[in-house]
Parts: structure tokens; sequence; C-alpha cells
């Protein structure tokens, strides 16, 4: 008996060390030291728990702690993360958002239940519910000054390529009517306090718009943002016939970079630093008084290194604003510098990490005429 325990256990670990399931087949974390016994794929530790919540699909075990009989470790080895991806995730829509083990619970959640509970891309050409260049449905939006979330219709039309929403069931003419080629979506369940939560931004005015929305069901908010990535999608092909699918997909919905508190001065540097949220889009850097704001207190332009931009650890020599915050961060543009403090290091090296990132960048002919607008503004 002891015999075909340890036999089990080294044809298990063999299997386990396959490249093919060197990374969860779900989110693609590293190490994955779970497996579902039913479906044959390794997984996480985070992933394994969704997994636990549709039973009657897959039967998950710890590689680690669990006992595996000889008739699990062979379905194992016949399938693996490859072939069983091969069956679930034959025919993904290239518009449809594959989550990350850096993603929220619903994303991730949601991913899982549409490969192996409603299997979605096991057939080509399958009608999907964010395939079709139309929803419409209700959410709970976030009243702009007020705070209240309220049900509000949306409708969201390929043909017409845009989102409105309607502030009364039967209403004719919609609140809003947003082009969908300046429109993003990104989840933020803790800023918006809901685990549904989605934020959804749009430029008026060359100003960006924040609106906030939440489903009950986790279902349908991720039907809507993929319905949205799909829409954005076909809009494109349409707008850059010469474009591949991969750079297409690469112009969808986007998250934020990096978002917290900072505090700030202002242009002349002698004001008092003031705590703010910030979001910092790409390049375009927004400060908000509330994280909830529809609109942003301003923006900053972040632009390319080879442009006369640079970030700097600390403040200059004689800085005279007050500040509670001691870690600083100094931007240089070439009209002026920027001043921010941040609470801890920590903050302060990752704000840093994520504004290289971006003056690195050389600069696209819309980002020049974004930079224009942005001078001609100021």
């Amino acid at each position: 008996m002891a015999g075909g325990n340890e036999r089990s256990m080294r044809a298990l670990k063999e299997v386990w060390k396959r490249a093919e399931n060197s990374l969860c087949a779900d989110c693609g974390k590293p190490d994955p030291d779970w497996a579902s016994s039913t479906l044959g794929v390794f997984i996480c530790l985070s992933c394994s728990g969704i997994h636990r919540n549709i039973p009657s699909i897959s039967k998950v075990k710890s590689l680690k702690m669990d006992h595996w009989d000889d008739a699990q470790v062979q379905f194992l080895a016949k399938h693996g993360n490859a072939v069983t991806k091969a069956t679930y995730e034959a025919h993904i829509p290239i518009y449809y958002y594959q989550p990350t083990y850096n993603d929220c619970q619903v994303l991730r959640e949601q991913w899982i239940r549409a490969k192996y509970e409603r299997k979605e891309f096991t057939e080509p050409g399958k009608q999907l519910p964010y395939s079709d260049g139309v929803k419409e449905g209700i959410l709970w939006k976030r009243g702009r000054d007020n705070g209240q979330f309220l049900p509000r219709k949306f409708l969201l039309s390929e043909r017409e390529g845009c989102l409105k929403y309607f502030t009364k069931q039967d209403a004719k003419e919609p609140k809003i009517n947003v082009k969908i080629d300046v429109i993003n979506a990104t989840f933020q369940p803790e800023k918006i306090g809901n685990p549904n939560g989605l934020q959804i931004t749009y430029l008026k005015d060359n100003k960006t718009r924040n609106i906030f929305v939440y489903h009950e069901s986790g279902k349908e908010v991720v039907d809507w943002f993929n319905a949205i990535r799909s829409v954005q999608f076909h809009y494109l092909k349409v707008a850059f016939p010469i474009a591949s699918d991969n750079e297409i997909k690469n112009r969808l919905t986007r998250n934020f970079l990096k978002e917290g508190y900072m505090e700030k001065t202002g242009p002349k540097q002698r004001e008092a630093f003031k705590k703010r949220w910030f979001t910092l889009d790409h390049r375009r850097l927004m400060y908000f008084k509330d994280p909830l704001d529809a609109f942003a207190k301003g923006e900053v332009f972040v632009g390319s290194r080879e442009n006369g931009y640079s970030v700097q650890k600390g403040l200059p020599s004689g800085t005279q604003g007050n500040f509670s915050w001691h870690y600083g961060i100094t931007i240089v543009t070439p009209d002026r510098e920027y001043l921010f403090t941040c609470e801890t290091e920590t903050d302060q090296l990752e704000w840093i990490k994520a504004f290289t990132s971006v003056i690195n960048q050389a600069m696209t002919p819309q980002e020049y005429a974004i930079e224009a607008y942005f001078k001609f503004k100021s």
C-alpha cells in the first residue's frame, strides 16, 4: 500500500513539473499547487476557491496535502493545462478580457465560470451575451452630487457607436450620449465599495468624466464590461482597417497604472500641500478631492523623456510649502515642476516606478496633440 502511494506521488510530481503546468490555468500565477481532479487543470490557491464554488463542475485538491489515487493521477497526466485549455479556451473572442492574478475577484470568477460552467468558448461562432453589438439594461449608478446609487437604464449600441444612460426608464432623451472610442472601463471594487463596482470614464471637452456603477450580478457586470470591449473592437476595426487585431486589442479598455493619495502644492510652490486622490491613466495624471468625484480638480500631462519630462526623488531644496508627508516626488516638465509628497517610502517608489514607465515611452502623434492642448489650456 505504501509503495502504491509513493508510486502515485512520484507520478503526480512528474505531471506537476511539466512546463505547461507551471502557471495557473486560469489566472497565470506561477507555481500552482492545487489541481482539479475532474477538469485536469493545475490552479493556484485563489482560483481553487472559485472552483470549489462550482462543485458540480470541478473537484479541487491540494497537490501537497491531499491524497491522489492512481486513477486521478492518470487523469491529470492525460489532461493537464494545455489539453484542457485547447477544449475550454478554443474560441475566445479577441476582445474578451482574460484576467490575471492581479485582477479582482469578480473578473476571475466570471472567467472561470464562463470557461467551465457555461462553456462559452468551446464552439466557434457561439452567440454570447456580450457579442451582438447591443446591450440594454439597468446598472446602479452613483449620483454625482448626492453620492447615492440609483438604478439607471444604460444602452450600448455598436450601430450608433455610443453608450447612453437615461435617468428614467421611459425617458426618450439620454442624460449622456458618449462615443465609444473615448470610453474606458475598469473594475474598482475597493474604491466603489462593492465587489462588482465598475468605473466608466470618458472624455468630455478633453476632460475626464467618471461614472461609478455596479450590478448585483457578477455575471451581468462582467458582460457589460466585455460588451463595451466588443463594441470598441468592431468600431476600431472600421476606423483603422489596416491595423492588426492585436494592435486594436491593445487599444481597448485599460487599467490605471497607479492610484492613491499624495499631497500636492500649487505652481508657486509656497502654498501648503493638500491631500488629493491621484489617478495615473497613462499620460494623464488626474487629481481629485475625493476618489469618487465625477470630475478631476486638475490634470497633469506626463510626456516622454526625449521631450523634456523627468521624475526625481525628493523635493527641490528650499521648498517652502508646508507638508505633513516627507517622501517627495518632483515631476519636471518643459514648463514647470510639479511637487508631490507620499505618506510612505513604498508609495514614493511605486509612484516613481509608474511615472518612469510612462516617461520612458516615446509619444504617439495623438499624444503630441494632447500635450499641445494641455499647454494651450495652461
